[in-house]
């Protein structure tokens, strides 16, 4: 479905990315971790088109679509879910996730996409009327996951979906985004905490400065003494 190749991109004169490639196939659930800095969201931001490709190449469903708009790749079936969530404070709940329904392709849905986020997020569903920048941090992280499931994507991208979320809410959360790829969406999630993510994904690219250093399923990253010295802690 998602094939990156040999991906560099630059800001300004600053290179964020120098060589990441990764592959997600229909239907997985594939993690992209690192540490701070090491280019995740330039990542994802760059699949989308937030974000120029310097060098490589950006496939989608077999086409390329490095350089192409960020409503273009929405309408085709790419969505995120940002960093930080960045909701519109001020308008309801109801209001933001209308406002992912945005594709000519998804307008005619809206309804049934509605029910389909709130059947997923219940207390959603009761707070539908209230603003959402009075919402919990978990409540509003649900919503940024239900605004990005509007234009009914088959690839979600999901930036540090748990980051400020309580534990309780992010079993909430998990369990929801597995209901979401049962039901045929795939997924790329970027993520800090390792081993979390790594109990959700089914397997994960490792960057480091720009680069992709390791793929692999838990067992054989959990296994290799790169991966464990450098991001478990372990010698």
């Amino acid at each position: 479905m998602l094939q990156v190749t040999n991906l560099a991109v630059d800001y300004g004169k600053l290179r964020a990315l120098w060589d990441v490639s990764l592959c997600v196939q229909k239907g997985e659930r594939v993690g992209l971790l690192g540490a701070n800095g090491a280019g995740k969201s330039t990542t994802l931001g760059t699949v989308l088109g937030l974000y120029r490709a310097t060098a490589g190449s950006i496939r989608f469903n077999d086409v390329p679509i490095a350089g192409r708009s960020v409503a273009a790749n929405v309408a085709e079936g790419i969505s995120l879910v940002p960093e930080g969530r960045r909701l519109f404070a001020e308008m309801s709940v109801s209001e933001n996730l209308q406002m992912g329904a945005f594709p000519r392709d998804a307008r005619p849905q809206l309804a049934a996409q509605l029910d389909r986020v709130y059947a997923l997020f219940p207390i959603l569903a009761d707070r539908r009327a209230q603003p959402a920048g009075t919402l919990s941090g978990g409540q509003q992280q649900m919503v940024a996951i239900g605004r990005a499931l509007m234009s009914r994507p088959s690839l979600m991208l999901l930036d540090e979906p748990f980051l400020g979320v309580a534990p309780v809410v992010v079993e909430q959360v998990m369990t929801a985004l597995r209901e979401i790829s049962e039901h045929g969406v795939t997924i790329l999630l970027v993520e800090q905490n390792i081993h979390r993510a790594l109990e959700f994904v089914q397997r994960a690219y490792v960057i480091e400065n720009g680069r992709t250093i390791l793929e692999g399923d838990k067992a054989s990253l959990t296994g290799d003494p790169q991966f464990a010295s450098k991001f478990l802690g372990l010698e």
